[in-house]
């Protein structure tokens, strides 16, 4: 597959000794999640810049973090058969972040979230994973639609998402939420989502 504005391709795979989905990127391997993760989820849950642009997701300790994974993304998986993915360097298993898919009750189609940890950011990780989520969603999943929700402040993430091709819409308020964020969309046309 060939992303947008560049020559990679990315490989999907199930990790048969894990049982768990995975991509491959040319720098980057994505795996599901695992409650294993929770440190990894309660790094980025509590970055200064997840909860400046995201929120905060109220989740302070590892059993915490635990029970935020079993009832938020491992659920994902058990209903959808998506979620986020695990960030690492290829060849080490170090997190580094998530990259994926979410699907929210006031929308109609997926939509692609990511957030990396500090000393990652500003490397181009976000944008190759996300352009491996998103082609494996357009590719293999057949997704007509996919959208991604961003606080307008939020450059970073908005100058990424309209790389890789994604339409700033109106702004939305998602159930919740007391400020509106932008609805970025990117329309693949017929699908099995």
């Amino acid at each position: 597959m060939v992303g947008v504005g560049q020559n990679w391709s990315y490989n999907c795979a199930v990790n048969h000794r894990a049982g768990l989905p995975h991509l491959e990127t040319e720098r980057l391997q994505l795996r599901w999640l695992t409650e294993d993760d929770a440190d990894l989820m309660l790094a980025i849950w509590n970055d200064p810049d997840f909860v400046r642009f995201v929120g905060d997701r109220g989740v302070r300790t590892l059993d915490e973090a635990r029970d935020a994974l079993r009832n938020g993304i491992l659920q994902l998986y058990r209903d959808f058969g998506f979620g986020p993915y695990r960030l690492a360097l290829s060849g080490s298993d170090e997190a580094m972040g998530i990259c994926g898919l979410f699907k929210r009750d006031n929308l109609e189609y997926p939509d692609i979230g990511y957030g990396l940890l500090p000393a990652y950011c500003g490397s181009g990780y976000a944008f190759e994973a996300a352009q491996a989520v998103a082609e494996h969603a357009r590719e293999h999943m057949k997704v007509a639609m996919l959208y991604a929700i961003v606080s307008a402040e939020n450059t970073r993430s908005v100058h990424l998402l309209e790389k890789l091709g994604m339409v700033a819409g109106g702004p939305i308020r998602m159930p919740g939420e007391d400020a509106d964020v932008i609805l970025f969309s990117v329309d693949y046309g017929s699908s099995d989502i």
